[in-house]
């Protein structure tokens, strides 16, 4: 293989080595390139997107940025194209000072990813700044004693550039009294001397003028001259000397402005003027200039400003000590920084999240932060942490970066918004603090249902309520938040005798108010339960049910009902004129039962109940009516001169506010035999008709006496068979067995509708519609007092039936019952 072959060879395999070396920084996160100095604003660095597999609109939606931790943003990224471009120019020499591999550092950070990719970015130096002298014109005095090959160090010049760049080599011209040296420094600098070639004789000439040129390694090369004006002067033969060739000096970085550094000393063994010594600065480095100062009299360097650990940590100084003569003497002074820990960590938000949802997975990250400090050693290093019992984690992520990752999961419920403080301490004494705040509100999810805030709603309504009336408001409150926390209510389905609830009653859907849509009626409905839900506005939405009880309170608005004697026109509808008249012999004792009045109250309770009084009699002090029972009673035996047709108007009146009352009126015929009886019922009908003739009254009235005495031979028979059966349990059965008692004998007789009664009896009937069942019970005692409200339709209670009286069950005290009044045996 020819030479150019192995030399096209090698090329390639380096090319291949560069690129895995770029593909494997790539995928480790790291990135590098190299530009040269002082390229103009926006140019081509590198292809970032490229060399990272990015699409160029991913760079936009994924929210790629640079980040540079200098004081300068030296870079930047093109949006369009997907390359990092300069942002600023950049001065290698300005950036990296004595340095012989400038690099520059940023990171790029993709906020949506959470990633961060390091870019290090070389800087080339060329050869943009020539040599230069710190002073250009240089004066030197030399004794003309001087022996040839006694050598002056000269100013040295100074190129910022690196490399080749930098300054190569000295040359001097102007006179042959005088060469040039070059020594080399320790550092690898070169020192140039001025040697006295020829011996001086100030006789001969005074002054010298010379030319010192320093030349860079740069092509084309640069160059910078310096002139050189030596004096010859008198014999001086002792130059100072200095207590020690170098001063090294240790202070803190924290030293006050003023204090004096170091003390350089110098001593002179001439005498007089010869032997008076001065100090000045010969050389010092760009770093130092401005930071020290020197007394020419008493070689104290102070501290002209303060100084900065982490700006420069060591300063090199050369003074001169020279007396009146031309003798001079230089020593080195070397002032080390030690660092103080001066510097609090500094955090820097790189990215954050201002929202999140409450139901975020654990180990979702929130920001991402940048933390530093300035200074070196154990006050550089730096610990973070969070406040305890907040929900949220510290991760470190590259190098100096840290994620703030969420550690459970979040309830908005409990706390709404967080600022997460965020510490970092370094490792000083004592340590240094920095912080910096995250305020993070938590987004609402719809996890909670309404919640009403009592568990059941009773209210009590009065009756007769206007329509439209509010009854109560129901109230239910969501711990979530806006859409998700607004609650509306609405009433569930139901139906109240046999109509829909929405009829009865219904609820504003904002506000919870229960409205009754009508009138309500304590006789018709008593209690009304029904089901309010509250729904809130998430999706899908939650929602919660009450129970709500309206109670009906009972009103005085039903007037009492006379249930017998029966009203005239329902007599008169029947076609019997003589309905409502009660018959009572003229014999009957003072307190005798002559009728009842047996009346209702469609209310309850004291609203029901019922008193009666007689309001209007043909003679007053005959008859008397029980105030709770209405029983009309002799109040004493009727006399001969009593009329034979006596009225009685007896006035029922409940106990509501006000009270309501009702009439009833009897006709009561005294009669000594039966034959005084028909003729007073003859008399009676031909008032009631008189347009009628009086055979056909009589043939009605013996029709139906003889109907009665049929019924009541009947009705014997039956007695007596009864009593019959009742004998023979007796006898079978122990006294103990709890027999039914027998029904007494009575002895009915009408005439037309008329009714009268002998001998009398009570007893108590329980009757309901729609039921199979009766109850029956005979007792010795009067009829209750009041009959209470008739029951609604749809609360069925037990009618009079095949049920056993023997074994019949007493009579619910709440079911309505209907008392019998006492009747005569003749009708």
């Amino acid at each position: 293989m020819s030479w150019a072959g192995r030399r096209w060879g090698r090329r390639q395999r380096a090319v291949l080595w560069a690129v895995l070396l770029a593909a494997w920084e790539a995928a480790w996160g790291q990135l590098r390139y190299s530009v040269p100095e002082e390229l103009p604003k926006g140019s081509f660095v590198g292809d970032v997107a490229k060399d990272l597999g990015l699409q160029l609109p991913e760079l936009r939606d994924r929210g790629v940025h640079i980040i540079d931790r200098g004081r300068t943003q030296y870079f930047a990224l093109h949006g369009k194209t997907g390359h990092l471009v300069t942002a600023e120019r950049i001065d290698r020499e300005q950036l990296c000072r004595q340095v012989e591999i400038c690099v520059l550092r940023c990171e790029m950070i993709i906020e949506r990813e959470m990633k961060i990719h390091e870019i290090e970015v070389e800087i080339k130096d060329i050869n943009d700044n020539a040599p230069s002298f710190k002073e250009i014109d240089v004066k030197e005095k030399i004794s003309e004693m001087t022996a040839p090959g006694s050598r002056f160090p000269l100013a040295e010049a100074h190129d910022p550039d690196s490399g080749r760049n930098s300054l190569q080599s000295y040359e001097l011209s102007g006179d042959e009294h005088f060469s040039l040296a070059v020594q080399a420094g320790p550092g690898g600098d070169q020192r140039p001397e001025l040697v006295l070639a020829k011996a001086l004789d100030r006789e001969e000439a005074a002054f010298h003028e010379l030319v010192l040129r320093a030349m860079d390694g740069g092509d084309p090369a640069r160059t910078g001259t310096a002139r050189i004006r030596v004096t010859v002067v008198d014999a001086n033969d002792n130059a100072p000397v200095f207590s020690q060739a170098e001063y090294t000096v240790r202070v803190p970085e924290d030293v006050p402005v003023g204090s004096v550094l170091v003390i350089v000393t110098a001593t002179d063994a001439d005498e007089g003027r010869n032997g008076h010594v001065k100090y000045s600065l010969k050389k010092q480095t760009d770093m130092a200039l401005g930071i020290f100062e020197l007394d020419s009299e008493s070689g104290e360097i102070t501290l002209l400003r303060s100084m900065d650990y982490e700006e420069g940590d060591a300063y090199e100084l050369e003074v001169q000590a020279h007396d009146s003569g031309a003798l001079s003497n230089t020593a080195k002074v070397v002032v080390t920084v030690t660092d103080v820990n001066d510097n609090a960590p500094e955090i820097t938000v790189s990215s954050a999240l201002s929202e999140i949802s409450e139901d975020a997975p654990s180990g979702t990250v929130v920001a991402l932060l940048h933390v530093q400090d300035r200074d070196s050693g154990a006050n550089g290093e730096v610990r973070c942490s969070l406040d305890r019992g907040l929900p949220f984690r510290l991760e470190k992520s590259f190098k100096d970066y840290y994620r703030v990752v969420t550690a459970r999961e979040l309830d908005r419920e409990q706390v709404s918004e967080y600022n997460v403080t965020v510490r970092a301490a370094d490792g000083g004494s004592p340590a240094l603090q920095s912080s910096a705040v995250l305020a993070l509100r938590v987004l609402d999810v719809n996890d909670n249902a309404p919640v009403f805030a009592e568990e059941r709603y009773s209210a009590r309504v009065w009756e007769n309520n206007a329509a439209g009336a509010l009854v109560l408001t129901v109230r239910a409150t969501d711990a979530d938040w806006g859409q998700n926390a607004r609650v509306r209510y609405r009433l569930a389905e139901g139906r109240v005798r046999g109509a829909a609830l929405s009829s009865y009653v219904s609820v504003q859907a904002e506000t919870g108010a229960l409205y009754a849509l009508r009138s309500l009626d304590y006789e018709e409905v008593r209690e009304l339960r029904l089901w309010v839900r509250a729904e809130d506005g998430g999706a899908p939405a939650l929602s919660s049910n009450v129970s709500v009880v309206l109670v009906i309170v009972d009103e005085n608005d039903n007037a009492p009902q006379v249930l017998y004697p029966p009203p005239l026109s329902r007599a008169a509808g029947s076609g019997g004129a003589w309905s409502g008249v009660e018959l009572a012999p003229r014999w009957s004792e003072p307190g005798a039962l002559v009728a009842k009045v047996v009346a209702v109250d469609a209310d309850a309770g004291q609203n029901a109940w019922l008193s009666y009084e007689l309001a209007k009699a043909t003679e007053p002090g005959l008859f008397r009516v029980g105030l709770h029972s209405g029983e009309v009673r002799t109040a004493r035996s009727p006399l001969a001169r009593d009329a034979a047709r006596q009225s009685l108007v007896v006035l029922v009146k409940d106990h509501g506010r006000p009270a309501l009352s009702a009439t009833a009126t009897l006709s009561v015929l005294l009669a000594e035999s039966v034959a005084e009886l028909l003729a007073e019922l003859g008399s009676a009908a031909e008032a009631a008709a008189p347009g009628e003739p009086a055979g056909s009254l009589t043939r009605w009235l013996v029709l139906a006496v003889a109907a009665v005495s049929c019924l009541f031979l009947a009705f014997l028979l039956l007695l007596l068979a009864l009593r019959l059966r009742r004998w023979r349990r007796q006898h079978l059965l122990p006294a103990q067995s709890g027999a039914l008692r027998g029904v007494p004998v009575s002895h009915f007789v009408g005439i037309d509708g008329v009714r009268a009664f002998l001998q009398s009896y009570s007893h108590d009937v329980s009757l309901t519609a729609d039921s199979r069942k009766s109850q029956l019970r005979f007792s010795a005692a009067s009829c209750c007092d009041t009959l209470p409200a008739r029951p609604l339709p749809d609360e069925p209670a037990p009618l009079l039936g095949d049920e056993d009286p023997a074994t019949a069950l007493p009579a619910d005290p709440a079911a309505p019952s209907y008392q019998c009044f006492n009747m005569l045996n003749v009708f």
